[in-house]
């Protein structure tokens, strides 16, 4: 009996490290295609994780399953972001709240967007999206405009193009400024708002004519590769 209550544990503790490896795995990946976009492979994630490669195809067969998981965790960051906008007392704040978050995790975050595209034939993940941050939004802005601080005009959907919109404007002027991102987040929300809230200040200033240039230069040296 005691031999068997001693050969019982190793599994439960084996268990627990490939819940940690994967863990580690999935964080590494997180980071590299931040940073890097998709062109990594999975011998990168193994080393910035600590682990072996072995490990991380024991985890996870080709690098499609990773860039699975990695999406599922960045929807779990947004139906956790607006969780937390919707805890707000303030409804307007809540809103900025979360439209900060969100344009800033897609302009901070390369690699976001590609994964989107990587999974676009898979419209089930995409349908998950849809159905764990759609409502939430939808009550983010509800609040804000029964409190009288959202135009009555604006819709959920006016929301999402408006978060898009940053961040286009954030994959445009990321080679030459990574911040000015910022400006135009506030620039929308200042579009959105009544006059019940102040107007956010532009604490960002904007592009120079250089700045355009040169990221106009970039786009064009990267749509050229």
């Amino acid at each position: 009996m005691n031999h068997a209550t001693t050969t019982a544990t190793p599994p439960r503790r084996l268990r627990a490290d490939a819940a940690r490896n994967q863990q580690r795995i999935v964080a590494a990946a997180r980071e590299l295609f931040a940073d890097h976009g998709l062109e990594i492979t999975l011998d990168d994630v193994a080393e910035r994780a600590g682990v072996g490669v072995g490990t991380v195809y024991r985890r996870f067969a080709n690098k499609k399953e990773l860039i699975a998981e990695v999406f599922d965790q960045h929807v779990k960051d947004f139906a956790d972001a607006a969780d937390a906008a919707l805890g707000n007392p303030d409804a307007w704040l809540g809103l900025v709240e979360f439209f900060e978050s969100a344009c800033k995790h897609l302009a901070t975050n390369r690699g976001f967007g590609e994964v989107m595209f990587e999974l676009e034939e898979d419209p089930a993940r995409f349908a998950e999206l849809r159905d764990r941050i759609h409502p939430s939004v939808t009550a983010i802005i509800d609040r804000a405009r029964d409190a009288g601080a959202v135009d009555t005009d604006i819709a959920t959907t006016d929301f999402f193009a408006l978060i898009h919109m940053v961040n286009s404007l954030a994959e445009f002027a990321g080679p030459v400024n990574s911040e000015v991102w910022q400006r135009y987040m506030a620039i929308a929300l200042n579009g959105v708002r009544t006059d019940a809230v102040p107007r956010r200040p532009l604490l960002v200033p904007p592009m120079t004519n250089e700045e355009v240039e040169q990221a106009k230069a970039a786009g064009c040296l990267g749509r050229r590769r």
